[in-house]
């Protein structure tokens, strides 16, 4: 019994200093950007100098076209639904043109397959510059050189899909693992076997999931583009509007709806059976 009373009893100090969890370090840019960013809102609103009054009355007057729309007008759905199949027509056109093109370049602007540096700073410089333009500024561009119609639809979302895959096919190329790179050079396999059996069957679902991202976003830029005289449906919505026929307006905008969700469904179940594929 002695013994048991003689034995070291255990440090509180040491359990305590064992038990403590760290404090999470701040993040610096979080605690300095979220006050900046909240200042540059308000000094926006300030700026901006909006008149209250007049939004107000706005919004009144946008309940009254809300209610003069019902029911919708469905006179002139032949040239509705031709229209939306031309927008379709456009997007799938644009689209696939621009896959196509940033399929290539993007081998030659990515880091670790480019032959030379200076090449993929040319071509991700170009990128970004067919990316900064919105597709709507470029629909306007090939408008003065090339007309309107449909063709002007399909060149501006050519070279805005082009902008963008470019970077994300590049990204996704860098991303593999270096190691595969060097186990088929070192086995002295060329350029091309490399590419085609070391590095599309990697990228293949990532190439896949961003060409689907973006035919859902030309779809959209398709109806948009009809607006300023490239063809499809968003002639006919900017037609009704002007002709303050609001009831056709709304059928317009219900076709419109229909159309890009029901892409939408088709593209986020696609996605999905790929995503179980991969795993």
């Amino acid at each position: 019994m002695r013994a048991q009373w003689n034995e070291p009893k255990p440090s509180l100090t040491v359990l305590t200093s064992m038990a403590e969890p760290k404090k999470p370090k701040k993040n610096r840019l979080l605690v300095v950007g979220m006050p900046l960013v909240a200042l540059l809102f308000v000094f926006s609103l300030i700026q901006l100098q909006f008149d209250y009054s007049r939004i107000a009355a706005g919004f009144m007057k946008l309940m009254g076209i809300v209610q003069v729309m019902f029911p919708p007008d469905f006179t002139a759905w032949r040239h509705v639904l031709l229209a939306a199949m031309e927008s379709l027509q456009v997007a799938i056109l644009g689209t696939v043109l621009g896959i196509l093109i940033a399929f290539f370049l993007s081998f030659l602007a990515a880091s670790n397959l480019t032959p030379h540096p200076f090449i993929a700073w040319i071509i991700q410089s170009a990128a970004s510059l067919l990316r900064a333009i919105p597709t709507v500024v470029w629909a306007l561009i090939f408008i003065v050189s090339v007309g309107l119609g449909s063709l002007t639809g399909v060149l501006a979302i050519t070279v805005s899909a082009a902008g963008m895959l470019i970077k994300v096919f590049a990204q996704s190329l860098e991303e593999v693992d270096k190691g595969v790179l060097e186990a088929m050079q070192a086995t002295g396999a060329s350029w091309l076997a490399i590419v085609m059996q070391g590095i599309l069957p990697t990228v293949k679902t990532a190439f896949i999931a961003w060409c689907v991202l973006r035919f859902e976003g030309d779809l959209g830029e398709s109806t948009i583009l009809g607006a300023v005289g490239a063809g499809g449906i968003g002639y006919e919505l900017t037609h009704a509007m002007k002709s303050y026929n609001f009831a056709g307006a709304l059928f317009v905008g219900l076709v419109i709806f229909i159309m890009v969700f029901s892409v939408e469904l088709v593209a986020n179940r696609y996605k999905m059976n790929l995503k179980v594929r991969k795993h």
